[in-house]
């Protein structure tokens, strides 16, 4: 329809005379921006050329006889719009004194500059373009964690384009903060260049919903990378734009019909009937990591996060609050078992803990005698995720225990999409015999593995 919303930060550098931003600035107007600004805005040749091709699809399975070739456009700015609660939701978590980073280059003093306009989206209406008509968007006060989602945008597109454009990426919802859910995590693995791109919901080849804009697909905490894409609501967006005009409106020909605006797909709903393992944060005073309720009074986390104290403190999430409780380590492994575990029993039980059913088979897994010794997956896990669980997605059950995710010690760098987890298969019975004996010997086993779990653990080829 003409009507193009992104990014605001490619703006950010041509506001006339580089004048600050207020902290309650809303809104920014052409007025505001350089005479210099020319906007160009480039979409593949086949969009909107065929009004039989629904274009949710096609944005999504591309045209059957695409040709490599774009349609390069000129635009004109409407209007910056600053998401409030975006914003606010962003500065509770990522707070400054945490090391967070949102741009790549550390030493950038623009690129300081410009993380301020992280909350900021433009308005662009482009010239002429044939009717493609429009992708519906979906509330993401609907939203929850583990529901599967597509990214789409155009990393390197200064590059090669033709390559590029239109990229894909599969994951799920990692997380969700603030006012309606204004801030979106997300392990769909984005690059350079998707800003602006769109998050949307694919119940199938029929519903394409949109439901935010990427926001940055870096995220460092200190020097760690996180690996995971920020988003921002995009009903939030569109909120911030109607509130912030009094003249026409910029998205009168995008708004849908009002039954649609609410519409809950049902993946939300089914997403939401899956019970996870209760996860909770385990403290122990310079160490801090993840455990997961086996029961309503233990907890399995990782030893190296219990870091050799006998008592711990166990934060869980409960009913919108966070309940703190002591407990105590009935066992730790020694550091030369390959395997990193340890067993905390609560003070006080957690009556409300969701207790994993256990999954009895991996395919694939890295087996020693048929028996699976460990299980690497591609699940973002950063700092903080030691002892947490992995969990089949559609039924809920526990694989196994994080363990670890990668790090190369000559370059200092961590991969947090490479990591090896500890499989249920490797405690299930220990703890079915310590629940009937109430004896911690039983654990023991877990220090005399034989020497192949070892090298396994060691990552070392076999001998």
């Amino acid at each position: 329809t003409g009507t193009v919303i992104c990014t605001g930060l490619p703006f950010s550098r041509f506001i006339a005379d580089g004048a600050p931003l207020s902290s309650d600035t809303g809104v920014l107007f052409p007025r505001s921006f350089s005479d210099k600004l020319k906007i160009r805005v480039i979409f593949p040749t086949s969009l909107g050329l065929s009004s039989t091709r629904n274009p949710q699809v096609e944005a999504f399975v591309g045209p059957s006889n695409r040709t490599g070739q774009q349609q390069e456009v000129s635009a004109e700015l409407r209007m910056l719009v600053n998401c409030v609660e975006f914003k606010q939701a962003f500065l509770d978590v990522f707070m400054d004194a945490d090391q967070w980073r949102f741009h790549g280059d550390e030493e950038d003093g623009e690129m300081h500059r410009d993380a301020r306009f992280l909350s900021w989206f433009a308005v662009l209406k482009v010239g002429v373009l044939a009717d493609s008509g429009t992708i519906p968007w979906q509330s993401s006060s609907s939203l929850h964690k583990g529901h599967p989602v597509v990214a789409c945008g155009s990393p390197f597109g200064s590059l090669c384009l033709d390559l590029f454009i239109s990229t894909l990426s599969r994951g799920i919802i990692s997380n969700l903060s603030g006012e309606d859910n204004a801030v979106i995590l997300t392990d769909a693995r984005c690059l350079p260049g998707t800003e602006g791109g769109g998050l949307f919901v694919v119940e199938d080849t029929d519903c394409v919903r949109l439901i935010g804009l990427i926001v940055s697909p870096f995220g460092w905490k200190a020097n760690e990378w996180i690996g995971l894409t920020l988003v921002c609501s995009a009903h939030l967006i569109f909120t911030n734009i109607s509130r912030s005009t009094s003249v026409q409106d910029p998205l009168c020909d995008v708004w849908l019909l009002p039954e649609d605006k609410l519409h809950i797909s049902a993946a939300a709903h089914e997403s939401e009937a899956v019970k996870y393992p209760t996860v909770c944060l385990v403290d122990s005073g310079h160490v801090w990591g993840s455990g997961v309720a086996v029961s309503s009074k233990l907890v399995v986390t990782c030893r190296h996060v219990v870091g050799g104290k006998t008592s711990v403190t166990l934060k869980f999430h409960h009913r919108g609050r966070v309940c703190e409780t002591a407990g105590d380590v009935l066992f730790s492994t020694k550091p030369s078992s390959p395997y990193d575990l340890a067993f905390v029993q609560l003070k006080v039980p957690f009556p409300d803990a969701v207790i994993p059913r256990m999954s009895q088979s991996f395919t694939p897994a890295i087996s020693l005698n048929h028996q699976p010794v460990m299980l690497q997956t591609t699940c973002a896990v950063q700092a903080g995720a030691s002892g947490g669980a992995v969990v089949q997605k559609h039924s809920g059950e526990l694989m196994g225990i994080v363990s670890s995710n990668t790090r190369d010690l000559a370059t200092r760098a961590t991969y947090p999409h490479l990591n090896f987890i500890i499989p249920v298969t490797v405690f299930q019975r220990l703890l079915q015999e310590f629940h009937q004996r109430r004896n911690t010997d039983v654990f023991r086993e877990l220090n005399t593995t034989e020497k192949g779990v070892k090298r396994v653990w060691r990552l070392q080829d076999a001998q």
